[in-house]
């Protein structure tokens, strides 16, 4: 029983680090996978009854009570009490295995090569994986694989080499191996399969928009471009921000009364997040401007909680539209089929004089502009919940994907008119008049198309810069409203 004991220290550390998790390709994800390599290494020497192995574990002592060296100040450093123990313990078993070395069967030359190629091996494999898990996994999620396929994924180098490092019968262990294997593949060949599948059929018309097309100060800039003759600001500069479907419109700002060294930059004072985020910093006070639609109700929840007071500034006008795929018949919709249609309650495109086929209504998140003016247009109705597709993976049961804003022939979803007219610019989707009114320009100056909604330049009560409410004035200005006329939106003034 003595000999096992050299395995404490190895399967609580180990059962700890599984237990809060380690993750990601980084310097304490490496020190860690070396401290339980070599406290494994050191079990498996002192197994055997090699006292020399205890020197395996006094090296991740050793570096944690020099790590707890480097954090002075700690109320509670528990990385140099943690050494000292662990130092304290292979010393003292190891010295009791010299003390019994006579007692013990010798230990041949061979086995002890053996037993160090193995550890070395083991440590090779467990940092190899790690990095190679880490870097595949975020591979996988990015290509749209889901998390369940790319975890397991990361699991497939270690399972096959450290049983083969240490098992005998290792023909048998392959066979038993190969089994969940051939299993996991054939499943990620599928999920694969249909994912690419559904690409071929979906339109994704996301807010996926491309910043550096819409710089400012570039000469290739599709922004319009106008160099103010009203207004340059050179100091204490409005931190401005906005969503995705108006980044054109405060760019151009930005490049007609910025001094010609602003550059895009995450806190800085000309920057990109989008609705959600930048309400959020606009509460915090990070930022002075926000350009976009009214906010959610969490949203002003949220300022509220930061003790912010938000300021509206009309500034623009737009159109809040629902399109359909270019095939779909349907042409128009009333207010009340497409409310029936978001609250769930007409499922049919034969119901509003389409096609006998289901209508997949998709949403967008939670606190992005689109969905906020969804949740406005419907009013006291309440919106049925999103649709999902259902995918049998095989080994992980029934995997639920939300579908983020995808147009199929048989669907129907909604944005603003510039996003889809002026930057998504997808020729197979169309977009629905509402109550006989279609969504153009000349419909939203007159007020005829029955949803609209002002664009705002949200500021926050009490702000000491002088410098905000001249950009205001300037953006309700000629200059400004040309601005927002010209990239697409309707002036408010217009």
């Amino acid at each position: 029983m003595k000999k096992y004991i050299g395995y404490i220290p190895a399967v609580l550390f180990t059962a700890f680090y599984l237990a809060v998790g380690v993750t990601g390709a980084s310097l304490t994800f490496s020190v860690v996978l070396l401290w339980l390599a070599c406290m494994w290494a050191s079990a498996l020497l002192l197994h055997k009854g090699a006292f020399w192995g205890g020197i395996f574990g006094l090296l991740p002592a050793i570096h944690m009570v020099y790590m707890g060296t480097q954090h002075a100040g700690q109320v509670i450093n528990i990385e140099i009490p943690l050494g000292i123990i662990l130092i304290l313990f292979y010393g003292i078993f190891g010295f009791y295995l010299w003390k019994k070395r006579n007692d013990m069967p010798k230990i041949e030359n061979k086995e002890i090569v053996i037993m160090v190629v193995k550890v070395a091996l083991t440590i090779a494999v467990l940092m190899a994986s790690a990095y190679i898990a880490v870097i595949s996994g975020m591979i996988l999620i990015s290509e749209g694989i889901h998390q369940v396929f790319a975890y397991i994924g990361m699991l497939v180098i270690p399972s096959l080499f450290l049983p083969l490092i240490w098992l005998k019968k290792r023909k048998k262990f392959i066979l038993i191996w190969l089994i969940p294997a051939v299993i996991y593949f054939i499943a990620f060949g599928i999920h694969y399969g249909m994912k690419k599948h559904e690409e071929s059929i979906t339109i994704n018309t996301a807010p996926n928009i491309k910043v550096s097309e819409y710089l400012p100060f570039d000469e290739n800039s599709k922004i319009v471009k106008l160099d103010s003759k009203t207004l340059k600001l050179t100091e204490n500069l409005p931190r401005i921000d906005g969503a995705a479907a108006f980044f054109p419109v405060y760019s151009a700002f930005v490049n007609a009364v910025y001094p010609e060294d602003t550059e895009l930059a995450y806190n800085g004072v000309f920057d990109y997040s989008n609705t959600t985020a930048g309400y959020a910093r606009l509460a915090r006070r990070e930022k002075d401007i926000f350009l976009g639609v009214y906010p959610s109700e969490e949203q002003m929840a949220y300022a509220e909680e930061e003790n912010t007071t938000f300021i509206y500034t009309p500034v623009g006008m737009e159109a809040f539209v629902f399109f359909v795929h270019k095939d779909n018949p349907i042409e128009n919709l009333t207010t009340e089929q497409i409310q029936g249609i978001y609250a769930g309650e007409i499922t049919n495109w034969k119901e509003v004089g389409g096609r006998n086929e289901e209508i997949a209504a998709f949403q967008r998140n939670e606190g992005s502009g689109s969905q906020s003016m969804l949740k406005r247009f419907m009013g006291d109705t309440p919106i049925m919940e999103a649709p999902t597709e259902m995918i049998n993976s095989m080994m992980s049961g029934i995997i639920e994907k939300v579908s983020d804003y995808k147009s199929k022939s048989n669907s129907i979803g909604f944005s603003f008119r510039y996003y889809v007219e002026g930057i998504i610019q997808n020729p197979d989707i169309k977009m629905l008049s509402v109550d006989g009114v279609a969504p153009t320009a000349e419909n939203i100056k007159n007020g005829t198309y029955p949803i609209l909604t002002p664009m705002y330049a949200v500021t926050y009560e009490g702000n000491p810069n002088e410098n905000v409410d001249r950009l205001l004035e300037w953006i309700l200005s000629e200059e400004g409203q040309y601005i927002i006329e010209e990239t697409g939106y309707v002036g408010i003034t217009g």
